[in-house]
């Protein structure tokens, strides 16, 4: 069982940074696809951002170019870094880890973007 654990959402100003963290609990941690879905109310959730297990990356379109997701291994935790955010970054963000036969999901943490 993966537990995963979410923290560094708040509130900032637009135009401000955030970087969301995600710690997993095991050491197969390393053989996960790391996500990040955020969900806005009224809307479905959507991928903002993924990285395989060889470091490849892939962004939606929303949040290329302003984003950065990364991994630490050793530390069992994936990062997300999202510059100049914008209100419409304003959501709930889910950090998800994809096995061959199952998914974990965290509680979510909340990104407000204040205009």
């Amino acid at each position: 069982q993966v537990q995963l654990v979410e923290s560094g959402g708040g509130l900032v100003q637009a135009g401000g940074s955030l970087r969301l963290s995600c710690a997993a609990s095991k050491s197969t941690f390393s053989g996960a696809i790391m996500g990040w879905y955020r969900q806005a109310p009224g809307k479905e959730r959507e991928l903002v951002a993924s990285i395989s297990n060889d470091g490849r990356p892939n962004y939606a379109e929303s949040v290329k170019a302003r984003a950065t997701i990364s991994r630490d291994n050793a530390k069992n935790t994936v990062y997300l870094q999202i510059n100049n955010l914008k209100p419409e970054d304003t959501a709930v963000y889910y950090c998800s880890a994809k096995f061959l036969l199952e998914a974990y999901w965290g509680q979510g943490t909340q990104v407000t973007v204040s205009s």
